[in-house]
């Protein structure tokens, strides 16, 4: 699946810009723009099918008028001319050729601070990526020619947000600025010809589509930046496109003013703290955020959800297909496709104590497929596959299962059902779902926040005398796939079949079956 093209990234500033958002949903006009582009760093960042591609960092100023529906916005000091300043680290990567690339922006939403493109769709099979990583790695979006621009937006990590005091003196950052900062990034990028000093918008007149990508926390950025009415500027839809990743059921809380000096953004439920407020209230689903959209007015964009199956465990996923009454499934809408991938873990984290092995499963490559398949259906108007969806039942008392909050008594919590070795049904199968070695993402003791998204793999025994000695009723890889030859055409046609439905690109169907062919267990 040839899918050349690209799109530059680097970025100067200039477009006026338009939006706000109520909490009513009703859109006024807002005077926002991106003032100034300063890049401190340019360098190579090597070469692909599309020619050299640079690397360039650096921050981004804008301004706001304070009268843009942004809670407190008002209150925060003003510059001579009456608006509200921001700034905020950028990096871009990019064809230094633009028009060598596919006409495609691939904006990526940090997660605390950290970028996460190359880890998401760069990430090789044996070394995968953890966040934060800016390798090469498999080179998959440049080759690809994705011009990818990563824009920083949260209290904390890379941002000057407005503030303001209170009459006690006590200091208060606007939070919900970080929306804005990426709403007039993306504006710039795809409008823009330079900014107030002059400075040119590399991209400028290459950038043909916008697609926006983020995984957990910054898949609900992406939810409540939608919701909110900002993926509008002047009338424009910016995002035509959006890769939410592993982002559970609800919304980020950063709609409001905090004190710092962490991000409001930066907490979430888990099993100490399942309360914790913000995430789970009143939109759960993406229907409630595409019908919120659509009665304001706007054109929603094409969406890609996927979910993976530690979700269900631990971050309540299940209340984003049921909402927060009962079990009944809510209609998905028709520009939103929903994909569960079974068996994957939702992070990989920094190696931490866990009683199990962390989950291995390797689901990188339903990354890259399903975002050239967003692309397609965003340039070409051709249909991504159906939503493929696992089972679910209800968890009951299960304390492997984050509960539901106090604040949603009807919701009813569920989780994957499974066969009989472990691992889950249904959902988008990946060869190594198809034909196991293990149980994948199971729940991983003891429930701290970095084990509840690692998951677990607990690979079933290689022989009936390795199952003998453990007790293990799990049945032996060689007792399962006689010889070396059995296992390889059962993943090759696994791989194949995948290939097939739109979730598996051909060169990683080459690579899962080289892995196989390699595989130690068959050695005498």
């Amino acid at each position: 699946m040839a899918r050349l093209g690209f799109v530059s990234a680097a970025f100067a500033i200039s477009i006026a810009f338009a939006i706000s958002i109520l909490g009513c949903g009703i859109a006024t006009p807002a005077a926002a723009k991106v003032t100034k582009l300063d890049i401190g760093s340019q360098q190579s960042y090597g070469t692909f099918k599309p020619g050299e591609y640079v690397w360039w960092q650096g921050t981004i100023s804008g301004e706001l008028a304070p009268t843009e529906k942004i809670p407190d916005l008002d209150k925060a000091a003003r510059n001579a001319h009456g608006m509200v300043e921001y700034s905020a680290k950028i990096s871009l990567m990019f064809a230094k050729n633009p028009k060598n690339g596919n006409g495609t922006l691939l904006v990526d939403i940090p997660n605390r601070g950290r970028p996460y493109a190359q880890g998401l769709y760069d990430s090789p099979r044996d070394e995968p990526f953890e966040a934060g990583v800016t390798d090469v790695g498999n080179g998959f979006l440049q080759d690809h020619g994705f011009a990818v621009a990563e824009v920083q937006w949260e209290l904390g990590p890379g941002t000057e947000l407005p503030t303001f005091t209170d009459a006690s003196g006590q200091k208060h950052f606007v939070e919900g600025v970080g929306f804005a900062i990426v709403r007039d990034a993306t504006d710039f990028l795809r409008n823009a010809t330079a900014d107030n000093a002059g400075t040119a918008n590399p991209l400028h007149g290459t950038v043909k589509r916008a697609l926006a990508s983020g995984k957990s926390q910054s898949g609900r950025y992406l939810k409540t930046f939608l919701y909110n009415g900002f993926n509008v500027a002047e009338g424009r839809r910016l995002f035509d496109g959006m890769h939410v990743i592993v982002s559970g059921a609800g919304m980020l809380p950063i709609m409001q003013s905090g004190t710092g000096p962490q991000s409001s953004a930066t907490g979430t439920p888990d099993f100490s703290n399942p309360e914790f407020p913000g995430v789970h209230g009143a939109v759960l689903t993406i229907g409630d955020v595409i019908k919120h959209v659509k009665e304001r007015g706007e054109k929603p964009p094409l969406i890609l959800m996927l979910s993976s199956t530690t979700d269900f465990y631990s971050l309540r996923a299940s209340l984003g297909r049921t909402g927060g009454d009962g079990s009944g499934e809510v209609p998905i809408p028709a520009n939103v496709r929903m994909y569960d991938i079974a068996g994957a873990s939702h992070a990989i984290v920094p190696k931490v104590k866990c009683d199990l092995p962390y989950a291995r499963l390797d689901w990188s490559p339903v990354l890259r497929a399903t975002l050239l398949d967003l692309d397609d259906w965003v340039a070409k108007g051709t249909e991504p596959p159906a939503n493929r969806l696992m089972p679910l039942e209800p968890a009951g008392d299960n304390p492997m299962v984050l509960r539901a909050p106090s604040n949603l008594p009807k919701a009813v919590i569920e989780i994957p059902k499974r066969d009989a070795d472990g691992n889950a049904l249904g959902g988008v199968r990946l060869p190594d779902m198809q034909v196991p070695l293990g149980a994948n993402a199971q729940q991983n003791p003891p429930l701290s926040f970095s084990c509840m998204l690692a998951g677990a793999y607990v690979a079933f025994p290689r022989t009936q005398a390795d199952a003998d000695a453990k007790h293990d009723s799990h049945r032996p890889v060689l007792e399962r796939y006689k010889t070396r030859n059995d296992y390889v055409n059962l993943v090759r046609i696994a791989a194949r079949d995948l290939e097939h439905d739109g979730f598996l690109l051909p060169d990683d169907a080459a690579v899962i079956i080289q892995s196989a062919a390699a595989s130690p267990l068959w050695r005498n």
